[in-house]
């Protein structure tokens, strides 16, 4: 554990507090959620439902999770053989990680990646091998050639991340039957890690592992659904995987956390019950923020990179030249300090970052005033 720090995502978010900066790094909405969940969540608790949840879930939300999934993908899953909610989905990551990796075991990471990959793997004995994106016309994509060479005897998995965070781009059709082509061929376990799944913009169909029922047979789906209600504080997720893998991941989640808040377990339940359409409706919700905070941008020198999914914006900045010096890290801890948006660097999420990119990162699941206030933040501050 020498090798890990505090993540950069507390470590800006403490220095926008410090700047009273307009925290548009780590990937929070300011917005309320629905007051219909915050009720059903009420009401369990005010009902008496407030002692453990079963180690695997209730089974309340075990069975909304199984609907959600038939309905999104046509996917069939075992409501007590092949769920479990977790505390969030980094627990589902950790615990899924630490159920396959043993030690000396590699795994395969596609980087810019979420930040706990690596520090799990490595804390199950493995080792992370990692493969760089490549960035075409301003988009980054897997280069599924040099996956392949990546791969030797000792790999036992790969992580895969669509929607992208911190890129915001989505996987292909073909990219998912690429890796179910890898992933068959090599003998490897899959970790999906898809807590973006409901926002996919311009009509794009988010390629779910799910959706093919041989890749699914190795995969281990991770989901949030503090991402999809907009209450990442109730750190709530969950992972579905074959009944095998699931044993698996069961065993480290119940010495972990063992289970999860029931009251909000069952809040959510009712929530999805009562409410089917809820996850229908975020792809338009957030692509029209998408679209409000790229116009206001381009009002900026910064250049903006596509965003096709997720709730993040990568911008570049190195030509402008009066920045363009500047590594990453420093020109977020400016925008932060001095212009009063906070950013997160890009290169926070390599474990040896390309030296000639200048990308940070913003969050735009805010509510619109406060996108209007960064914006005009950005604009005033780096025309100057």
């Amino acid at each position: 554990m020498k090798q890990l720090t505090t993540t950069i995502f507390t470590t800006m978010s403490a220095l926008a507090n410090q700047s009273n900066a307009i925290n548009l790094g780590q990937g929070f909405p300011d917005f309320a959620a629905d007051p219909t969940l915050l009720q059903a969540a009420f009401d369990a608790m005010t009902q008496d439902h407030n002692q453990y949840a079963p180690m695997m879930g209730t089974l309340a939300l075990r069975t909304e999770i199984a609907n959600l999934v038939k309905k999104h993908y046509g996917c069939d899953v075992h409501v007590d053989k092949e769920i479990t909610v977790t505390a969030g989905a980094s627990e589902a990551l950790f615990c899924a990680i630490l159920a396959i990796v043993q030690p000396a075991d590699e795994v395969i990471i596609l980087e810019p990646a979420y930040d706990l990959y690596r520090p799990a793997i490595v804390n199950g004995g493995g080792v992370p091998v990692a493969v760089n994106l490549s960035l075409e016309y301003d988009k980054f994509i897997v280069d599924w050639d040099k996956v392949k060479t990546a791969i030797t005897s000792r790999t036992r998995a790969i992580i895969v991340n669509t929607p992208n965070n911190p890129t915001g781009n989505i996987f292909t059709e073909r990219d998912v039957i690429e890796l179910e082509q890898i992933a068959e061929q090599h003998n490897l376990w899959v970790i999906s890690d898809e807590v973006y799944e409901h926002m996919v913009f311009d009509g794009a169909l988010h390629q779910s592992a799910l959706r093919r029922p041989a890749l699914a047979a190795r995969t281990i789906h991770v989901a949030s659904f503090g991402k999809t209600l907009h209450v990442t504080g109730w750190k709530i997720g969950y992972v579905i995987a074959p009944e095998k893998l699931t044993n698996a991941i069961r065993a480290v989640h119940q010495f972990n956390t063992f289970t999860v808040a029931t009251p909000l377990q069952l809040g959510i339940a009712s929530y999805l019950n009562t409410q089917p359409n809820a996850t229908d409706e975020l792809p338009g919700f957030y692509q029209a923020k998408r679209d409000k905070f790229k116009q206001g941008l381009q009002n900026t020198p910064l250049t903006t990179l596509p965003t096709e999914g997720t709730y993040f914006q990568l911008v570049d900045y190195s030509h402008i030249s009066t920045y363009a010096h500047m590594s990453d890290t420093e020109f977020a801890t400016h925008l932060t300090t001095q212009i009063g948006v906070a950013a997160i660097p890009l290169s926070s999420f390599y474990g040896t970052p390309p030296s000639h990119q200048k990308i940070v990162r913003f969050c735009f699941a805010k509510k619109d005033g406060t996108l209007e206030q960064a914006l005009s933040r950005l604009q005033e501050g780096l025309a100057k």
